[in-house]
């Protein structure tokens, strides 16, 4: 059996492990493994050692980029230009998703036709719903070159797009090109823009000649008549951006960036499809445990989006992928729920608190494992008296 080689990314001050099926394998690995292999550049492979028991190697990144060729049976197959070849290849491209990510058979074909034709994709949907994995696995079955930058991360916008001045004592002063640069430079080249939404509005001003189908340059300075970089042959972009008040952190996105993108949106998981996913990712964890996870979330959306809903969001497929995470790593339910979930909820109001009404839920699950009565009014009220 070949061993699980993976990749570390960070995001925020989180280091995450992904295989290239687009697999999270953060939970079984130690941070500071991860943070080890991440400042060396290097991936990790999973091992077994003379005990039976596994563990994680670094290895050269060359391990991880060897392993991504032969996740897909035709990923390696040049995509075609010829009109009947692309409607086969977009129709027959289903098998391409990875098992792990959960989107419908008409919006990955959508995904997939689009990148084929070369369109700005714009990837919107509720935090931790899947956008980001989604655009990844994109890369993957196309296997072309790609960039990824996260915009959301980005202090200084000209400097990651553009490029900087530097001085040197043998040099004098020179211009270096960003990666940015580079990237639209190269043919056929997949770039994602994550956290579009958060970016900072210089930005989004650099990018909208990058982005229009009737420009598709890079002006290196703002002065007239300076030197621009043209966006290589079939290049295709792809962002990811959370639309919504609830996203306290996000920008309202300029109606004429957003115009030059086709928008591709993410579902909600069902009960049924994050019952699935959580299954299919921890598959060595009680199932009923899997089960109330799923369903915890569920209610929680199904909640928030009520007209007189006691909380105001729902817990994220994100969240719940950790919840089980901790769950295989042998926390309890309810410890798992303490350190992931209840922090995500406010606690003013005292028992009429959305951290009250959550916890409640979850107790529900650990005391009897049914979700039955689950917002009775009278039940609620009575827990609250006694809290």
């Amino acid at each position: 059996m070949n061993n699980i080689v993976v990749k570390i990314e960070k995001s925020g001050n989180r280091y995450n492990a992904w295989d290239s099926d687009g697999n999270k394998f953060t939970s079984e690995i130690g941070t500071g493994t991860r943070k080890s292999a991440y400042e060396k550049g290097m991936a990790l492979e999973k091992r077994v050692n003379k005990s039976g028991n596994p563990y994680w190697w670094k290895v050269p990144m060359s391990e991880f980029e060897a392993s991504s060729a032969p996740v897909f049976d035709v990923s390696s197959v040049d995509i075609p230009t010829d009109h009947a070849e692309v409607l086969n290849f977009i129709h027959s491209s289903y098998g391409l998703k990875p098992k792990g990510l959960v989107m419908k058979e008409l919006k990955w074909k959508y995904l997939v036709r689009s990148a084929v034709r070369g369109k700005n994709i714009l990837m919107t949907g509720p935090a931790g719903c899947g956008k980001t994995m989604a655009a990844k696995s994109l890369v993957n079955a196309l296997d072309r070159p790609d960039f990824y930058f996260n915009l959301g991360a980005t202090q200084d916008p000209r400097s990651t797009l553009i490029g900087n001045t530097h001085f040197d004592k043998k040099k004098g002063t020179y211009f270096s090109e960003s990666l940015f640069v580079k990237a639209i430079s190269t043919p056929n080249a997949v770039i994602l823009l994550d956290e579009l939404s958060r970016a900072h509005p210089d930005a989004w001003n650099i990018l909208m000649t990058v982005l229009d189908n009737g420009q598709r340059y890079l002006r290196l300075d703002e002065a007239d008549g300076s030197e621009t970089v043209k966006v290589a042959e079939g290049v295709t972009f792809v962002a990811t951006a959370n639309i919504g008040n609830e996203y306290t952190s996000t920008r309202v996105m300029d109606k004429a960036l957003m115009d030059r993108f086709i928008i591709v949106e993410m579902d909600v998981l069902t009960d049924d499809e994050e019952h699935g996913l959580l299954t299919y990712m921890f598959p060595h964890v009680d199932g009923e445990l899997l089960k109330a996870v799923a369903e915890i979330s569920h209610l929680t959306r199904t909640e928030s989006k009520s007209d007189a809903g006691k909380i105001s969001n729902g817990i994220s497929t994100r969240t719940s992928v950790e919840l089980a995470g901790l769950l295989f790593d042998g926390f309890g339910l309810d410890e798992a729920a303490e350190v992931t979930v209840y922090p995500q909820y406010s606690d003013d109001g005292g028992v009429d608190s959305e951290r009250t009404f959550i916890k409640q839920l979850v107790q529900k699950y650990i005391s009897d494992g049914s979700s039955d009565d689950l917002f009775n009014e009278d039940e609620i009220e009575s827990n609250n008296v006694g809290a």
